[in-house]
């Protein structure tokens, strides 16, 4: 095989690693947003819309998912497809698209990642007693603008004593840490897996231009 060809097969080994494991993310990106839509695992706080507007936004959805999904698709594709192809040009168009796709999934994923983090920061939006008029809905571990950090704001994330405040829905602290936390770290691992495949398709892009040469 002529060297162009050699590159476009390790082209195609890598997008049918990273379009799987994209594929992968994606759905448990959706998976774990769509899971914070349900506190405790019931729909009435859904319905009720007493949620966390950290998770109303879904970033794990439309950027960690959606987006995300769209490329891996086309990544798993273009790698799949590159086993059949004999000329190293066939490749270039689909590998400058698998670039531009996986663009559009590094922004899905950093929106992601970044919402996520404001949502753990944030902490739920639940049930509580207040210092001032008794019980009600809010964000306890929340810093208030022009008032001074309440205690719990700042180390609620270590201090799971903290956590007893929410009265409602149950167990709701510990839902949206752990899941809040899986969207981090999924979102982290399909930047990782994207920037990857946008070297690749550069590099597959090159192929093309390497024929004949």
């Amino acid at each position: 095989l002529p060297s162009p060809c050699r590159v476009t097969m390790c082209v195609g080994k890598c997008s049918r690693i990273v379009g799987p494991c994209l594929l992968a993310l994606g759905t448990l990106s959706m998976a774990a947003n769509i899971l914070l839509l349900f506190p405790g695992g019931t729909w009435r706080y859904l319905a009720e819309g007493n949620i966390s507007k950290d998770v109303k936004v879904m970033p794990g959805i439309w950027g960690g998912g959606i987006a995300v999904l769209v490329a891996a698709t086309h990544i798993t594709a273009v790698g799949w497809r590159s086993v059949f192809l004999t000329f190293c040009s066939l490749c270039c168009p689909q590998a400058f698209i698998s670039a531009v796709l996986s663009k559009l999934a590094l922004l899905g994923a950093a929106t992601c990642f970044v919402l996520s983090g404001v949502g753990l920061t944030n902490g739920p939006f639940c049930f509580y007693n207040t210092t001032r008029h008794g019980t009600s809905w809010g964000y306890p571990f929340r810093d208030t603008g022009g008032q001074e950090p309440d205690a719990r704001a700042e180390n609620y994330l270590l201090d799971r004593r903290a956590w007893g405040i929410c009265l409602e829905p149950a167990g709701v602290v510990v839902w949206n840490v752990v899941l809040f936390s899986l969207l981090l770290l999924i979102s982290a691992a399909e930047m990782v897996l994207a920037s990857l495949q946008i070297l690749n398709g550069c590099l597959g892009c090159l192929c093309g231009f390497c024929e004949g040469k």
